[in-house]
């Protein structure tokens, strides 16, 4: 796949990246870690406005998922035999996105336990209607979960927000 995305051959590929499989897999596990940092990860734990970072993150979930036409690359690393040798990875990706939704929640006045368990659940419903959009074939299984989510999410941190005029997710 790689190689017909990029145009290069497979001799070309190795060339670049000359640890063969297992080194193009860490350097696309690197792009993904970077990319959900910058645009997700950190927004969540430092906006200064967390009901804005929830919108946000529910938005960049669904622009990089193509609307639930992509699957996950470490969710399906996870799955995979290929776990094994990027356990640490794939175990902090999962728990960054945990952890950073808990913040937001957190930071919106969402007491630790409740905001730990929705964080929780919403990872856990992104990853689930990937993998059942992909397997069900019906991407507008994603945008509907994401939907429930922001509903759950908005009202999680809607009391907070009106107590302090602060914008909730809607």
């Amino acid at each position: 796949m790689i190689a017909r995305r990029t145009g290069l051959g497979k001799g070309s590929l190795y060339h670049f990246f000359p640890g063969g499989k297992e080194e193009m897999a860490a350097a696309v596990l690197a792009e993904i870690e970077a990319w959900f940092e910058a645009r997700m990860f950190r927004p969540l734990r430092e906006d200064p406005d967390p009901a804005a970072a929830l919108r946000a993150m529910l938005a960049e979930t669904e622009a990089y998922f193509r609307s639930g036409r992509r699957i996950c690359l470490v969710g399906a690393f996870a799955l995979s035999a290929t776990r094994d040798a990027f356990a640490r990875r794939i175990d902090a990706y999962f728990a960054a996105w945990r952890d950073a939704v808990a913040a937001a929640l957190t930071r919106a006045g969402v007491a630790e336990a409740p905001a730990r368990d929705l964080a929780e659940e919403t990872v856990t419903a992104i990853q689930g209607a990937l993998v059942t959009a992909s397997a069900l074939q019906d991407p507008g299984l994603f945008g509907r979960t994401l939907a429930r989510l922001a509903a759950r999410l908005e009202a999680a941190t809607a009391a907070e927000c009106r107590g302090h005029g602060a914008a909730p997710l809607s």
